[in-house]
């Protein structure tokens, strides 16, 4: 393309196309095209010069419906852009995108309107992914578009689910959160739209769910109840979904419009309660529970005869077995269809060498509620610490044991000998005279003290905890290593504290603004720490 043109076509000056146009061959520079397919009314329409457009189609009216190599003709341009023109309304790109399409897409309102008063019907031409401007009005929150879509009679029957990953306009609606739409479309289509799904049986409900949103389960619920009931292809309810993805908001709307729907099983032939549990949804289990008033439903066995408590063992979903165990309702005795309690599925795993020190936590719990509630029961054999230990041996978690046993106790070690040596190198040493210190008076010097002795003797327990480590390592996971691993975090804290207070001593008298960085320093390390691991500072790893 001539650069003048293109200047010009930027600009919008129709001066310079006038001049361009009055050369010799003025009349053939029009068809002069940019390396992506572009002509000048595609630039000037992109831009919104409605002149310049003007007079370039006046010139070359074919440029009208001329196209880019995307497919785009100047009119998609326009209407991308937030501009308008008039004709041809139902001209298509590559994607099968009409202006129509490319102004809801952007969120040209405005022009959309304009396009719909032209052509009313335009509103529901699908693309190459299947999807109306409808739908896209739809998911964007254009409320006003879709109510001047809506307008114009519309046959939803024949949108063919299966076809469309993306759900109706309904779906789209629900996704976006935009309540105000929902409305429109409940209130203005067919009642038939809230029962059409996705293309793996998903009705608007199962989205809701997903999103948490539970205004829009309460409005769909209320505008079509036994929505509640219906399932999608892995026959999943919505409060399956709303457990899966920890939608505790919409999980309780769901439960209190329809309580029976907990009874619900997917194709596993597992309940709302075994999905939060294998999901890892800690929450969402603690509303199920909360809400759910049967005991069959916390007990029910899925196709393998796993109740939820069972798939909490099996999983090592440790916070959902021990939320389980804690509700009166739910039955530690019950064996699945290989005759396996909940505490016999731990006790398998360790076979496979994936104990750790929570595991142990989890079967030593699950021993004592068995000891508790199946006094008169025929269960599995209970494994001793000794038959767990010979199970381990070998096991792949033995040299990530060592290495853990080994740096814990390297830590406690170097931690009780410097704060023992830090007892005689007090912080401004001592009265030659009277061997006293000489801050001995002072209220830093006293917590200096008393945090460097907290350091070192929460150290020293640490290391004797961990000489005995290797007598039984399972029991030991189970006791001494998580009191190690709380001691060491409070003896690194207490160094802190040491260290702040030495320098506030020493330093501080002379030389402010060191002194002042290295307690901002000492301060923010455990904010920085907590930062970086979170939760995790707190638990053993392992």
């Amino acid at each position: 393309m001539d650069p003048r043109l293109h200047k010009a076509a930027v600009q919008g000056n129709t001066a310079s196309l006038a001049a361009l146009l009055g050369e010799e061959m003025g009349g053939k520079i029009l068809n002069s095209r940019t390396p992506q397919g572009n002509t000048a009314l595609h630039i000037a329409a992109g831009f919104g010069h409605v002149g310049f457009a003007e007079a370039a189609a006046g010139e070359h009216g074919d440029l009208l419906i001329a196209k880019n190599d995307q497919g785009d003709t100047p009119l998609h341009l326009a209407a991308r852009a937030g501009k308008m023109a008039e004709e041809p309304l139902m001209m298509m790109n590559n994607a099968r995108n009409t202006p129509l399409h490319e102004a809801v897409k952007h969120r040209r309102s405005a022009v959309a309107l304009r396009l719909l008063q032209a052509e009313p019907n335009c509103g529901h031409t699908p693309n190459v992914d299947i999807q109306t401007p409808l739908h896209i009005a739809a998911r964007e929150g254009l409320a006003d578009v879709v109510d001047k879509i809506l307008d114009q009679p519309w046959v939803p029957e024949k949108f063919v689910s299966t076809d469309n990953v993306s759900g109706t306009a309904l779906h789209q609606a629900v996704l976006g959160g935009h309540t105000r739409v929902v409305e429109i479309l409940l209130t203005k289509t067919a009642p038939g739209l809230i029962d059409l799904t996705d293309a793996v049986g998903n009705t608007a409900l199962h989205f809701a769910a997903q999103k948490n949103d539970k205004r829009m389960v309460r409005m769909l619920l209320d505008h079509k109840a036994d929505l509640a009931h219906r399932r999608n292809d892995r026959q999943q309810s919505a409060l399956h979904v709303a457990a899966y993805y920890g939608s505790t908001a919409a999980a309780a709307e769901l439960l209190r419009h329809s309580p029976d729907a907990a009874e619900m099983l997917d194709r596993d032939g597992r309940n709302a309660v075994h999905v939060a549990v294998s999901s890892g949804k800690v929450d969402a289990l603690r509303c199920l529970l909360k809400r759910v008033r049967p005991a069959e439903v916390v007990n029910r066995g899925d196709n393998s005869g796993d109740t939820p408590l069972h798939l909490a063992a099996k999983m090592a979903r440790i916070k959902s077995a021990l939320m389980l165990l804690k509700d009166t309702r739910v039955d530690p005795c019950l064996l699945n269809r290989d005759g396996h309690s909940a505490r016999s599925l731990v006790e398998e795993r360790v076979a496979g060498g994936e104990m750790d020190a929570y595991v142990v936590y989890l079967w030593e719990k699950l021993k004592k509620y068995e000891s508790l509630r199946c006094k008169n029961q025929q269960l599995p054999p209970v494994a001793t610490y000794q038959s767990l230990r010979s199970r381990r041996s070998g096991s792949g978690n033995d040299e990530y044991f060592e290495l853990s046993v080994g740096t814990y106790t390297l830590v406690a070690t170097l931690i009780a000998t410097v704060t023992f040596a830090a007892t005689f190198t007090m912080p401004g040493g001592y009265n030659q005279s009277s061997g006293l210190a000489f801050h001995a008076e002072r209220a830093a010097f006293k917590i200096f003290v008393v945090s460097n002795t907290v350091a070192m003797c929460s150290s020293i327990v640490v290391v004797f905890c961990f000489i005995w480590a290797w007598r039984d390592p399972v029991k030991f996971k189970l006791d001494q290593l998580t009191w190690g691993h709380r001691l060491t975090v409070v003896a690194c804290l207490a160094m802190i504290v040491s260290l702040m207070t030495s320098v506030y001593l020493t330093v501080l008298p002379t030389e402010r603004w060191p002194a002042y960085l290295v307690i901002a320093i000492g301060a923010c390390t455990p904010a920085v720490v907590i930062l970086i691991l979170g939760k995790e500072v707190f638990y053993v790893p392992l």
